[in-house]
């Protein structure tokens, strides 16, 4: 019989790449923060691979086998990969685990100097356009952008063709973007100076309260064309005066809500149990925009901060009714 404190030594030497991994990924310092675990038994076997992806190629990485969960921001591509619209020829049986409550919207903002009211003219008058994106590649903005785009019959290419710029710039629009040797400013500060025109991001809260200072407008969807996305997956979100007061009305975009921790369908219950409880566990250790724990009760319900278009796979489900928190 083993003593109740001994520490098998597979144990300690994962418990170690594990914690010196956790250091590093809460280190702004340090650049590689998307982490991959995988974890297996002593000898190799059958491993479970978890990816701290953002990205909506986690969908495909998990669809395909190479990870048994992920992460992918916001909750819209993941429905549509469950539903098999836009991108996904047919349904991929993802299941949700639970979704990192996050309110967020999607907004198409533009200099008064293009003269172009609405994304319709954009693409009726072919207006050589020089929008500033994010500029990781596999952000879902990029996603998001080419289904209303696409929605609307054009796309990031055409905007070129027309003789327009599209430029991937590094960060929020609020932050810091590099826009030339040794130079750093930030993509707000583009438009400001003329360098760009557009600005089409997320995480609104943070800049589009510059961008109106600035004079940019925010495009208002036609309800036509959210309302065929929406049959696609993706959700509506309202850009209203409360929060934006320098609006002079509410504009209608697109959601860019909550974070889904998902698998599929076919991952075994107990395996989608022991990821459930881990993450109950670990809830205190891991806080959310200024909470002091990881809101779980709050993760496997329905609402705007954490949609939950695609259910949860039947063990997580069993799993948080048990807490009493689905």
């Amino acid at each position: 019989m083993l003593p109740p404190n001994f520490t098998r030594p597979v144990t300690t030497r994962s418990a170690l790449v594990l914690e010196m991994a956790s250091v590093l990924a809460r280190d702004n310092r340090w650049p590689l923060q998307r982490a991959t675990v995988t974890l297996q038994p002593q000898g190799g076997g059958d491993s479970v691979v978890l990816f701290g992806s953002d990205s909506y190629q986690s969908i495909d990485q998990v669809a395909s086998g190479q990870a048994h969960l992920a992460i992918v921001n916001p909750a819209g591509p993941l429905t549509m990969a469950y539903r098999g619209t836009g991108p996904y020829k047919e349904p991929i049986p993802v299941r949700n685990i639970a979704v990192i409550p996050s309110y967020d919207g999607f907004a198409f903002a533009v200099h008064p100097r293009t003269g172009i009211n609405s994304l319709e003219e954009l693409r009726d008058k072919r207006y050589p356009l020089r929008v500033s994106l994010r500029g990781q590649r596999d952000h879902s903005n990029h996603f998001l952008t080419e289904q209303v785009l696409g929605a609307l019959g054009f796309s990031l290419a055409d905007i070129e063709s027309w003789g327009g710029q599209v430029r991937y710039d590094r960060g929020l629009p609020s932050g810091i973007s590099t826009s030339g040797p040794d130079v750093e400013v930030s993509r707000i500060e583009l438009v400001r100076r003329g360098d760009a025109d557009a600005i089409f991001d997320e995480g609104i809260r943070s800049w589009v309260p510059a961008a109106l200072d600035l004079g940019m407008q925010i495009f208002s969807l036609e309800e036509s064309l959210v309302q065929g996305l929406e049959t696609m997956g993706l959700r509506r979100h309202i850009l209203d005066r409360e929060r934006f007061p320098q609006l002079s009305a509410d504009v209608l975009s697109m959601d860019f809500s909550g974070w889904p921790i998902f698998t599929l369908a076919s991952v075994p219950d107990d395996v989608v149990t022991a990821l459930c409880e881990a993450l109950d566990a670990a809830k205190g250790r891991i806080p959310l925009e200024g909470m002091s724990a990881m809101p779980v009760e709050r993760m496997c319900k329905d609402s705007p901060e954490a949609p939950l278009d695609v259910p949860l796979h039947p063990a997580a489900e069993r799993y948080w009714k048990g807490l009493g928190y689905a």
